[in-house]
C-alpha cells in the first residue's frame, strides 16, 4: 500500500497509531469480558477469569502489552489507552454490579472499585512487560493478581487457581 494511500485515510501518523491502538485494545477487552461471560453466573468466577485472561494475554504478547499499558505515546494514543482503560473498568464493573445485586458482594463504589482494579492490574504487570525485564512465572504472577483483586471486593480469594500456584 503507498503512504499517500494510508494518509488519504488517516490525517496524521498520530490517528493511523490510535487508530491502530484502538483495534489491538478493543480485541483485549473482547477477550476479557468473554471469559468473564464463560464463568458462569458467580461474581466471584466471573472476575477471577477476566483477571486471569487479562494477565495472561498480556504476559504472552508482552510487547503488544507494554504497548498498550506503558509504552510512551503521541497524546492521541494516550487519549485511546485511556478509553482502553475505562472499557476494561466497564468489565469490572458490570461484574460487581452483577455481584452486588446477587447479594454475593457487599456494596461497594463500583465506579471506584473497577479503576483501582484496573490500575492495579496494569501497575502489576508493567514491570514484567518491560522490555528489559526477565520472564515472570506466569502461573505465580496472574495466580498472586487473582487473589489480590479478588481479597480486594470480597472476602474470598480463587481457590482454583491457588491451587494451581
Amino acid at each position: 500500500m503507498a503512504t499517500g494511500t494510508v494518509y488519504r485515510h488517516f490525517p496524521s501518523k498520530a490517528e493511523l497509531f490510535a487508530e491502530v491502538f484502538r483495534r489491538a485494545s478493543q480485541r483485549e477487552v473482547d477477550a476479557t469480558r468473554a471469559a468473564a461471560d464463560a464463568a458462569g453466573d458467580a461474581a466471584p468466577a466471573r472476575l477471577a477469569a477476566a483477571i486471569d485472561t487479562f494477565a495472561r494475554r498480556a504476559l504472552r504478547g508482552r510487547r503488544l502489552a507494554w504497548a498498550l499499558l506503558a509504552e510512551p505515546v503521541d497524546p492521541a494514543v494516550e487519549a485511546e489507552r485511556l478509553a482502553f482503560r475505562r472499557a476494561y473498568a466497564g468489565v469490572f464493573a458490570a461484574i460487581l454490579r452483577d455481584g452486588i445485586a446477587a447479594g454475593e458482594l457487599a456494596e461497594q463504589d463500583v465506579a471506584l472499585v473497577s479503576a483501582a482494579l484496573v490500575g492495579a492490574l496494569g501497575e502489576a504487570l508493567v514491570g514484567p512487560l518491560s522490555p528489559v525485564a526477565p520472564r515472570a512465572d506466569a502461573d505465580a504472577l496472574v495466580a498472586g493478581l487473582v487473589a489480590f483483586c479478588l481479597r480486594s471486593v470480597t472476602d474470598q480469594e480463587d481457590r482454583r487457581v491457588h491451587h494451581r500456584a
